[in-house]
């Protein structure tokens, strides 16, 4: 469940990312820690994201969070880099890494299994498509929890 600050806060970081040319992929307030931890997930839309890019990030996204007040009490930044075994979520995601490896997890098992690895092919209203060795499969979208690059091919 997202806390509900999150759409505020990016709202707020979202232009802050696209200034230092780079894009908001993620955001995660983790309560649960003292003091709560606001984590944000940026990439560097020309090159590999690196130190530098955080570091502008978290300078101007804190400037910004404290004179808009949007969290009032104390807490953390960190602004990171999503690497590469996170989940894929937008169009534009499934596009750049058609033909990369990766890992389906199903709510429920479908034809007999929760987890499903082969080489992204695309996605479309209807399905998240895949090949395994040769093999054309399409999961349906209403069946599947999450689409994650796949670290271990």
């Amino acid at each position: 469940m997202t806390h509900p600050l999150i759409p505020k806060i990016l709202e707020i970081a979202t232009p802050i990312a696209e200034q230092l040319g780079l894009e908001v992929v993620g955001a995660v307030f983790q309560t649960n820690k003292k003091p709560p931890v606001l984590r944000v997930d940026v990439r560097n839309l020309q090159t590999d994201t690196g130190l530098d890019d955080c570091e502008k990030m978290s300078r101007a996204l804190e400037e910004q969070l404290d004179a808009t007040q949007a969290i009032p009490d104390a807490y953390v930044l960190e602004i990171s880099s999503p690497g590469t075994s996170r989940q894929l979520l937008s169009d534009r995601e499934f596009i750049a890494f058609k033909g990369f490896p990766i890992l389906i997890k199903t709510y429920s098992p479908y034809q007999g299994q929760k987890e499903w690895r082969g080489l992204l092919q695309g996605r479309d209203e209807q399905a998240v498509y895949l090949n395994q060795k040769g093999r054309a499969m399409a999961l349906p979208r209403d069946a599947i929890a999450k689409v994650q690059l796949d670290d271990n091919p």
